[in-house]
Formats: structure tokens, sequence, C-alpha cells
């Protein structure tokens, strides 16, 4: 009698939590780019998508090769580190860019570096040492203007431009006009709410109350509905506008105007906004006058009245009290309080 002897074989057992965390991090490593912009504001996404394109051309200029859409493909991030983002610095200051951008770009940059570590394609040692790149302070950037030649490549402004309590007044104060009608209201926007111009351009009719004396308007930026109560003098432009018939009967709420003044269909973009405020501004002896500007007015001129700072920031919708605090201490009077006899 045979007797056959089986042989049986064991594995290692399979850890099936680990197999299915290990899916799950691919997953995720996949679309951690896509999972992050469908997050933001579509205004972020587009600034972003311009810091790395910037980004793109100085490692094009820079000799380094990158295969892959900075923006969309997280495996275009391998090879990056601290010093080319050091480098991408030097070159963006040797090319004229505002401090601001530079500082701007430099934390977009992080930003993705972050989410490209997050998803092991940036080693978490590389990636401590690219967290360690700084921006400039203000200090810091006033000092290398004075060093180079051409600061300020790029749309914005070093300074807000300064309007005083006197030409606020001028700049709502506008002709009895269809246009000036409008032109009234959207300046009472800017300089009593601060809004955005991106958020004026979205404004619609069906957004004013003139009975409750409140609009309610969206901010893209911090992804937030507010409700505001119109301050007396835009109360009094609002009514104008709607009493005047110069208001359309729905959709957008400021009509376009041709070369002689009368009002034309309705909807302003930012560009068209942008060219009147800073064209409104030339009227009063303002160069230069931009719908931030006045954002920056009304901010300031809140401060100086006293405004809480958490209060301050809730109307202005700012996503965190930095910039309000800003503006307090810009509004602050240093020698307040001394007493010299």
């Amino acid at each position: 009698m045979t007797v056959e002897t089986s042989l049986v074989h064991y594995s290692e057992p399979v850890n099936v939590l680990a197999l299915a965390g290990q899916v799950a991090d691919r997953h995720a490593s996949a679309s951690a780019f896509a999972d992050y912009q469908a997050r933001k504001a579509p205004n972020t996404r587009s600034r972003q998508a311009t810091d790395l394109a910037v980004f793109a051309r100085f490692l094009d200029v820079a000799g380094v090769p990158f295969v892959g859409d900075l923006a969309n493909d997280v495996t275009a991030w391998a090879g990056v580190s601290w010093g080319l983002l050091e480098a991408f610095n030097r070159w963006q200051l040797a090319e004229g860019y505002a401090i601001g951008s530079v500082n701007v770009r430099l934390a977009t940059v992080k930003t993705f570096c972050k989410l490209a570590a997050k998803a092991g394609i940036i080693t978490p040692q590389d990636y401590a040492m690219i967290a360690m790149v700084k921006g400039l302070s203000r200090k810091e950037g006033r000092n290398v203007d004075e060093s180079r030649d051409v600061t300020r490549l790029g749309a914005k402004k070093a300074e807000a431009v300064g309007i005083s309590r006197k030409q606020a007044s001028a700049l709502k104060d506008q002709p009895d006009t269809p246009q000036g009608r409008r032109d009234a209201l959207l300046m009472c926007l800017l300089l009593d709410h601060g809004l955005r111009v991106g958020e004026v351009a979205i404004l619609e009719v069906a957004h004013f109350n003139l009975a409750a004396g409140e609009f309610r308007f969206y901010r893209p930026k911090v992804d937030k509905e507010q409700t505001h109560k119109m301050t007396a003098d835009t109360l009094r432009a609002a009514f104008a506008y709607f009493e005047a018939g110069d208001a359309p009967a729905m959709g957008p709420l400021l009509r376009g105007s041709r070369r002689g003044g009368q009002l034309e269909a309705a909807g302003m973009s930012e560009r068209a906004l942008t060219a009147r405020v800073a064209e409104l501004g030339r009227r009063v002896g303002i160069v230069g006058l931009s719908a931030h500007d006045c954002r920056h007015y009304w901010a300031t001129l809140a401060s100086r009245q006293g405004t809480p700072i958490n209060c301050l920031q809730e109307a202005g919708g700012w996503a965190s009290p930095a910039m309000p605090l800003r503006y307090a201490m810009a509004a602050k009077i240093a020698n307040e309080g001394v007493k010299l006899e």
C-alpha cells in the first residue's frame, strides 16, 4: 500500500486592509490636483493657472526639463526642489515682477508642491526644505525695489490711490441723467460697501430690496452670499436708478452706455466697470483710480471710525482677519494719546 503524502503550501496572510489602503492612496494621488481645484473659486483657479504658467516659463528658461501639465498632472512635479523655488524667486525679481506678485506665485507653487508631496511625488524630506522657502517681507521688498531698475512688471499697483472724503462725495454725486444715475449707484456700491469689481459685475436686479433698504450679493472669492444694509447715499442712488426706469426689468443690474451717455443692454463686464471707474476718477482729479482703490478707501475709513476687526472682516468678505488688521494698523494714529503738555 502506497501512502501518498500531500504537501500543503502555506502562504503569508494577506492584509486586506493594507491593500485597500494602497489602492485608495493611488487613486487619491491621481486625483489630488483635480480634487483641490474643484474646491476653489473660478478666479482662484484662473490666478493659480497663470502663476503656474510663469513657473513653467521659468523652468523652460532655466533649462529644467519637466513633463506634464503643472496645473493638472501631479507627476509633473517630480524633481522640484527648494533650490528651484529659490531660483524662481530670484528670476522673477530679475525680470522686474512686483514683490506682491512674486510672493503670491511662490505661495501657489508651494501649495502644489504640498499636494505633490501628499501624493508621494515629492519626498517628505524635500518638501520639508521647500516649506522653508519664504517670500519677501514688506521691508525686504522695499530694499529689493531700491536696488533694481524695473519693479512693477504686471498690472497691480504698489500702493492704493488715495481718495479724500471730498473726492468720494464727488464720485457719488453724478449728473441726473441715465448714465449719471447708473454711475452714482456704481460708485456707492464701491465706496460705501467695499464691493470687489467682480462682485458688482454679477449683481442682478432681483438682488435689491428697496423697501427693506437691503441688497444681497455673492462673493466668488470666498464663496459666500451676503446681505448689506444700504447706506443713505446708496439707497438714494438705487431709488433714482430704479424709479427713473434705468434699471433693466430683470437680469444684470447695471447697464452699459454709449459714448453719448445713453444706456444700452444690461450687463457690464469687469473690464468695462474698471474703465468707467478710471474715467470717473479722472473727472474729479484722481489719476489711475480703480475699484480696489475704492475698497481700500471703504476699509480704511471704517477702521478709522472704530469698526471692530471682526465686523470689518465679515462686511468685507475676507476669509481671515489678516487684511482687516492691515487696514486697522494703517488707519491708526501712531501718536494718539501722547501728551506733551
